[in-house]
C-alpha cells in the first residue's frame, strides 16, 4: 500500500516562500516520476509540477514556472515543492501523487496514488 503525506501548507502573506515536502512509502519510491497538483475552491484540480524518476528532468505549469521548483531526494524517499513570489492565485489545496512509471508526466490520470492534500493561503 502506498502512502503518500504532505506537509508544509500554511498562510502566507503575498510575494512570501512556502516549502511543501510529500513523504512516500510503501513503494519503489527511487523509481517513480512525482508531480505536484493543486485545487482551488471552485475550480478543478490542474497541474502544477512533475518530475521523473532520477530528479534529472522537471515540468512546471506556464502559471508557476520561475517562481516554483520541484525537486526529490531519493535517499529520504521525499518530494518537494519550493514556492517563492507566491500569489494569492496560488491558495489551493496542494496534493502530491506518484505514478506507476519512471516518466514525468503532466495528466492526473498517470498518476495512481494521491496524498490527502495540504492547504495553501496567500493573502493580499
Amino acid at each position: 500500500q502506498v502512502q503518500l503525506v504532505e506537509s508544509g501548507g500554511g498562510l502566507v502573506q503575498a510575494g512570501g516562500s512556502l516549502r511543501l515536502s510529500c513523504a512516500a512509502s510503501g513503494s519503489t519510491f527511487s523509481t517513480n516520476a512525482m508531480g505536484w497538483f493543486r485545487q482551488a475552491p471552485g475550480k478543478e484540480r490542474e497541474f502544477v509540477a512533475a518530475i521523473n524518476w532520477s530528479g534529472a528532468m522537471t515540468y512546471h505549469a506556464d502559471s508557476v514556472k520561475g517562481r516554483f521548483t520541484i525537486s526529490r531526494d531519493n535517499a529520504k524517499n521525499t518530494v518537494y515543492l519550493q514556492m517563492n513570489n507566491l500569489k494569492p492565485e496560488d491558495t489551493a489545496v496542494y496534493y502530491c501523487a506518484v505514478r506507476n512509471g519512471a516518466l514525468a508526466l503532466t495528466t492526473q490520470r498517470d498518476y495512481a496514488y494521491w496524498g490527502q492534500g495540504t492547504q495553501v493561503t496567500v493573502s493580499s
